[in-house]
């Protein structure tokens, strides 16, 4: 029988709170993905970086901060501990020697395969099935790029 909520009607009840629940699941998620990456010596800001990578090699620092929505003060020091461990190079671009480039090392692109397996392990400790995991995904895309409009 489900729970009934007693502040159902109070807008700043913290079980209300749409922010609140997207905060403590994202804490989840964090959680559930720490102990497989430690087991490749990542990071999960780390390994979102090394995601990017795995899909287009050879990149500017710039793209990889839109791409996972960060700025370049946040992204600086992450480079910089995955260049420290050999899975990156960080060089000036060629072109625009103000913008500085990342590619893998043979080692960065070595750990894609021992992490291959990690979505379906998360994908398990979720107990969802991907259908709905890919809808939620989707729709909080959406909800991310509105609120990105909003802020803008």
């Amino acid at each position: 029988m489900p729970r009934k909520n007693p502040h159902a009607g109070d807008m700043l009840a913290l079980d209300n709170q749409f922010c609140f629940a997207l905060y403590s699941a994202s804490l989840a998620m964090t959680k559930t993905y720490k102990p497989f990456l430690e087991t490749l010596g990542l990071t999960y800001p780390q390994y979102l970086v090394m995601l990017v990578l795995w899909q287009q090699d050879d990149v500017l620092v710039k793209t990889i901060g839109e791409q996972l929505f960060l700025d370049s003060g946040t992204l600086t020091p992450l480079l910089k501990r995955l260049e420290a461990s050999n899975l990156i190079v960080r060089a000036r671009d060629d072109v625009d020697e103000r913008q500085v480039r990342i590619t893998l090392t043979k080692e960065g692109r070595a750990l894609k395969k021992k992490a291959q397996d990690i979505p379906r392990q998360v994908l398990c400790a979720s107990g969802q099935p991907q259908a709905a995991l890919g809808n939620m995904r989707a729709q909080l895309s959406v909800i991310r790029d509105d609120l990105i409009r909003f802020n803008t």
